[in-house]
């Protein structure tokens, strides 16, 4: 009988680290192929391969197009690829960037889910922001096993807390506690053959070839009236019960929280570009002004200085504009903290997902 031989795990800020240790304590003898993505800067080699190899007793490799992967093997995601799986092969999707990263993580939680949930484990480790958390809901409705690290155990919170919360795993546990759990998964007989909606089919194509179209986009979702922060096409909104996601015809795609960012980072070049540009006309007018004055046209001089306190006036108030956001983000941080913080103590005295699934 097959077992669940597919472990993928996803994983960003404080990611290294926690890779490193899971690789070093991990048995030799594992009957399960670990899939492995980690948002890595692309402009820079990654000795990553070697790192894991050396740490523990499993040989690691960045994943090559259309290989057979093999048990007992940490396979991780080449940098601006996405990781996919389809039956016992690995394939390199060239789609377009989901949550500003390739590789992201929830393409690889949905090939699994499409291709083989019943075989496969889902982990979310540490990290910022909130990719992995839609991908994990779609492989749990597939009859995967979900698991996130424990916020509260976690180098960076946000992103095991964002999947904690939207995708309600199977299993939250530390680190330490997550290696006997993922042995324990990966003995288990495979589960129950799922249906897989049609969105996760059509998401997984496009993350594999980069293929998209408004057609395929109304069925999955509906028009918003957002545009794309990447190339400004139209979004269309996706709803998952807690988590709403957008995605454009192009294949760009956000969770909420994402595009809030995207377009608070757009909204910031908009008021910078047009900060420049009242700097430069004010710089003109001061010229102008001096000229007119110097060659005693004093009616121009003064139309001139009108000129330029009217452009200092509206760059005044970009400026505090500006302010505004970056106080607005210190704000969300800390509510965000606060929340997290909070909720901590009601997950420990309560049974959560791991206690209530122990025997599955």
């Amino acid at each position: 009988m097959a077992n669940r031989d597919i472990l993928a795990i996803g994983t960003s800020a404080g990611g290294f680290e926690a890779l490193r240790f899971l690789a070093k304590e991990l048995p030799s003898d594992l009957p399960a192929a670990i899939l492995v993505v980690i948002h890595l800067p692309s402009q820079f080699r990654s000795d990553l391969d070697a790192i894991l190899t050396q740490s523990g007793p499993l040989a690691a490799s960045f994943a090559q197009e259309g290989e057979v992967f093999q048990r007992r093997h940490i396979y991780i995601a080449p940098p601006e690829r996405h990781l996919l799986v389809d039956g016992d092969r690995l394939q390199l999707g060239k789609g377009p960037r989901e949550n500003n990263a390739r590789p992201a993580i929830d393409p690889l939680f949905r090939s699994a889910a499409l291709c083989c949930g019943p075989r496969a484990v889902g982990v979310v480790l540490t990290g910022t922001l909130s990719d992995g958390a839609s991908g994990l809901q779609a492989l749990k409705h597939s009859g995967g096993i979900t698991v996130v690290q424990d916020p509260t155990n976690a180098a960076y919170a946000e992103m095991p807390a964002t999947a904690l919360s939207r995708s309600k795993p199977d299993h939250v546990v530390g680190l330490v506690g997550m290696l006997a759990l993922l042995e324990r998964l990966a003995l288990q007989p495979a589960g129950k053959a799922m249906p897989v909606p049609e969105a996760v089919k059509y998401e997984v194509e496009v993350a594999r070839s980069g293929h998209s179209s408004m057609r395929s986009m109304d069925r999955i979702g509906r028009r918003s009236v957002l545009a794309c922060p990447d190339c400004h096409g139209v979004m269309w909104e996706i709803d998952e019960g807690d988590l709403i996601r957008y995605r454009c015809h192009v294949g760009h795609a956000y969770t909420a929280e994402l595009m809030s960012l995207a377009l608070d980072e757009n909204l910031r070049r908009a008021l910078a570009s047009a900060l420049r540009a009242l700097d430069e006309r004010t710089a003109l007018a001061q010229k102008l002004y001096r000229d007119a004055h110097d060659s005693g046209r004093e009616r121009a001089a003064q139309s001139w200085v009108t000129k330029v306190q009217e452009f200092e006036e509206q760059a005044s108030v970009i400026r505090d504009s500006m302010m505004r956001l970056d106080e607005i983000d210190t704000r969300s941080t800390l509510e965000f903290e606060h929340q997290r913080k909070a909720q901590e103590p009601d997950r420990r005295s309560s049974p959560g997902p791991q206690k209530a699934r122990a025997g599955h």
